[in-house]
């Protein structure tokens, strides 16, 4: 029972600890480690003070940190369990790092590496290299910090790590450059930004990208430093949207590790019923010669035995019922915030991106000193800001729309007026990339939808056929008509939609995730969206497509007819 209440309060604490509430974290383990050792459970104690050692090391209280550690190596020796033993060296390593204590840190480093060593685990033999290496570049001892990186490297390709290769590179690129050995520093960068693009590395991407944009500014490539600085802002900017969302991950977790304190106060009540139990039956034992008056109390106790439980159950079902409330309410925000960031991080991606590239242009111009071109800027910084505004307010509309509250208010709207703010928003998109696209359609047709959806849907299929055409292609956008309807026609030459895809294309079942032609990445959202919002405005939507030659989408909205 005692080991069970063990593992329970590390769940908690490991829950607190995600949700950043550490001082309770430790609270937990504390608990957690008494409750081993009322079983004299060396393991159980042991992993408490390891994660005891990892909180007060978050907190900052490194000399609390470097204590627990101590402690589980020195149950760790006694058991001889080489690889815990071999970790909790390298945990307490990172400790004495962080107090500056440079010369114990690396002999902590060195005894994991020889444990490593002996058990034959290459990946912590390669970590134990790799994090004395930067102990070196953080003491510049650039020299020691370019062998142990390295060899950490090599280690790591040979089990195919590829998330600590891609690190432990950036790293070395950063020393390499230091040194003045541009050419290696920026060949093992790109390397690394490779690997990381094809295992979905975002925080290797993004620091890869900085990383080169800093070297190819510092050799004057002005050109490749500015594409890798959009690189990274796109990174950067992804990567902190995915925080938010973490960060609302973190009411689920605090509903669960309250679902688990219940549990666990249940399982306390039961020990304490047991236990009152227990000294019932050393009364009735100790009073066996007052039959009557034992037989009385007996039924006394029992009767507040059964009470007692009735009330508890009755506490503990109310209890659950609230969870479960909270815990279905949870679920439904959790799913709508889910597709709400989601939503934010696609549509806003493009829009955003070109405001980066424009900031990059409006330097070269200041330095040339060309003020024909600023004002050209000028103006498409003007038109994109109001075009981003609107894309903003209909993003709200669509969340509405999750909500059961979406303003869907069908008009008389020309075609034009559905395309042409779309081309102008993605024209800058189109231009870097080297795209020929549609400048702006001219139609006659006028279509009976709600503009904001249907502008919406357009806005969303130009995007995504920009996305995965490749540079030098086309990107067309026609109307024409077909019986009572007006079909928006948009067509690519680009790489295509696989025929495993297509049946699930305007869904949310199967894999999702593609990359586009410049490493943009796509969810198969805005596809989805594309549906909705075409069912509501009484339409549909066919697409014909095969590999390396293109897609074509048609979207068929209802014609106006006046009454």
């Amino acid at each position: 029972m005692n080991n069970l209440i063990g593992a329970a309060q590390i769940v908690m604490g490991d829950g607190q600890r995600l949700s950043g509430n550490l001082k309770t974290a430790i609270r937990h383990y504390v608990d957690a480690a008494k409750y081993y050792q009322f079983d004299d459970d060396s393991v159980g104690v042991s992993t408490c003070y390891l994660s005891l050692g990892g909180t007060y090391h978050v907190l900052g209280d490194y000399d609390k940190s470097i204590e627990y550690y101590k402690r589980s190596i020195d149950i760790y020796l006694s058991l001889n369990d080489t690889l815990r033993l071999a970790s909790a060296y390298l945990n307490i390593s990172e400790s004495y790092r962080k107090e500056m204590n440079i010369d114990s840190a690396i002999i902590y480093l060195d005894e994991a590496k020889s444990f490593y060593d002996k058990i034959n685990y290459t990946i912590g033999s390669a970590y134990a290299l790799g994090n004395k290496g930067l102990i070196y570049k953080n003491i510049n001892e650039s020299s020691l910090a370019v062998k142990y990186l390295s060899e950490a490297i090599l280690l790591l390709k040979e089990v195919g790590d590829s998330y600590s290769i891609s690190y432990f590179s950036v790293e070395l690129s950063h020393v390499l450059a230091e040194q003045g050995h541009f050419r290696e520093a920026i060949e093992l960068d790109i390397e690394a930004l490779k690997l990381a693009r094809k295992e979905g590395l975002k925080e290797q991407i993004r620091d890869a990208s900085l990383q080169l944009s800093e070297l190819y500014s510092s050799q004057s490539n002005f050109k490749k430093a500015h594409y890798f600085q959009s690189q990274y802002i796109t990174y950067r900017d992804s990567i902190n949207n995915e925080e938010t969302v973490r960060k609302m991950a973190d009411l689920r977790t605090e509903f669960e590790v309250g679902l688990k304190q219940a549990e666990v106060d249940l399982k306390q009540k039961e020990v304490d019923l047991l236990q009152k139990e227990a000294y019932i039956s050393r009364v009735l034992l100790a009073a066996g010669g007052v039959f009557v008056i034992l037989l009385l109390v007996v039924v006394v106790v029992l009767w507040q035995l059964y009470h007692m439980k009735v009330r508890a159950a009755n506490v503990v079902r109310r209890k659950r019922q609230v969870i479960e409330g909270q815990h279905r309410r949870v679920l439904q925000l959790n799913a709508t915030k889910d597709r709400f960031f989601s939503i934010i991080s696609h549509d806003l991606r493009g829009p955003i991106s070109n405001f980066s590239g424009v900031a990059g242009l409006i330097q070269l111009y200041i330095e040339d000193g060309d003020y024909v071109e600023l004002k050209r800027i000028g103006r498409i910084l003007e038109n994109s800001s109001h075009e981003l505004s609107t894309l903003l307010d209909n993003l709200l509309d669509w969340a509405m729309n999750q909500q059961g509250v979406f303003p869907y208010d069908p008009e008389e709207v020309s075609a034009e007026e559905i395309c042409n703010p779309t081309l102008r928003v993605l024209s800058n998109s189109a231009n870097a990339k080297n795209i020929t696209m549609t400048e702006e359609v001219h139609s006659e047709y006028m279509v009976h939808v709600d503009v904001n959806s249907a502008t919406t849907t357009i806005r969303n299929l130009v995007s995504n056929a920009l996305k995965f055409t490749p540079e030098g292609g086309t990107v067309t956008l026609t109307v024409e008509r077909e019986g009572d309807y007006a079909v928006f026609v948009v067509e690519d030459n680009g790489i295509g939609i696989p025929e495993d895809k297509m049946k699930n294309l305007f869904g949310f079942d199967g894999e999702r995730k593609r990359w586009g032609t410049d490493g943009e990445k796509g969810v198969g959202l805005g596809l989805n969206l594309v549906r909705e919002f075409v069912e509501l405005n009484k339409g549909k939507v066919t697409v014909t497509s095969k590999e390396s030659q293109g897609s074509c989408f048609r979207v068929y909205f209802p014609l106006f007819v006046e009454e």
